[in-house]
C-alpha cells in the first residue's frame, strides 16, 4: 500500500489580501528601518566598492594605515569609516590596533 503525503486543501487554497501580505511581510529581518541613502559616508563607500569591487575593504585597510603612518588623523578616520561600512570585522581589527603618536 502506498502512503500519499499532501498538504490539506485549505493550505493553498486561501490567499492574503495584498494589504494583509504587506502587513504580514513587514520591515525585512537585515533592514535597518533608516533610510541612510543621503549618508555621506554610506556613498563614498559604496562609490569605493564600484572602484574596487571585493577589495574594497582591503584598500580601504590600506590607505587607513598609510594616512596613520602620515600622521593624519582625520583621513585614518575617514579610511576607518569606509572599511567600517564595507567589512565590519575588518575595520575593528584595524581599530584595535595601536595606534602611532598616540
Amino acid at each position: 500500500m502506498s502512503i500519499r503525503f499532501a498538504a490539506p486543501p485549505h493550505a493553498y487554497g486561501t490567499r492574503l489580501a495584498p494589504q494583509d501580505a504587506r502587513e504580514a511581510c513587514g520591515i525585512a529581518a537585515n533592514d535597518n528601518g533608516t533610510d541612510q541613502l543621503n549618508d555621506p559616508m554610506l556613498q563614498a563607500a559604496l562609490r569605493h566598492f564600484a572602484q574596487h569591487g571585493m577589495a574594497a575593504a582591503r584598500n580601504a585597510r590600506q590607505q587607513a594605515h598609510k594616512a596613520q603612518r602620515q600622521g593624519d588623523q582625520q583621513a585614518y578616520l575617514w579610511w576607518l569609516e569606509i572599511c567600517r561600512a564595507l567589512d565590519r570585522r575588518m575595520a575593528n581589527a584595524l581599530d584595535a590596533e595601536p595606534r602611532i603618536g598616540t
